[in-house]
């Protein structure tokens, strides 16, 4: 990696723990406080035909884990042209 003015490795990481931590925090509420936590207040909303909470647990959770790492790779994408680590 290469030190370019204060854009230290230590920068980038702390830069990409961070990122980790908020997409852990967005799984963590989803497929646990979604599925899990509140799902008897979301079972008396229906999402195509299913209770909301039993959908979060099977479907949703999933979904939101996909988005996320989709989200990550973008982020890192930039992150990595910020401190000139990306490859072309």
């Amino acid at each position: 990696m290469k030190e370019t003015g204060n854009k230290s490795p230590q920068a980038y990481w702390k830069v990409n723990l961070r990122i980790m931590t908020g997409c852990l925090a967005v799984w963590a509420i989803f497929g646990f406080g979604a599925s899990i936590f509140f799902a008897e207040a979301l079972n008396q909303f229906e999402f195509f035909g299913f209770k909301l909470g039993f959908w979060f647990a099977q479907q949703g959770a999933i979904v939101v884990f996909v988005l996320i790492t989709f989200f990550y790779a973008w982020r890192m994408n930039r992150l990595d042209r910020e401190f000139d680590v990306h490859e072309d």
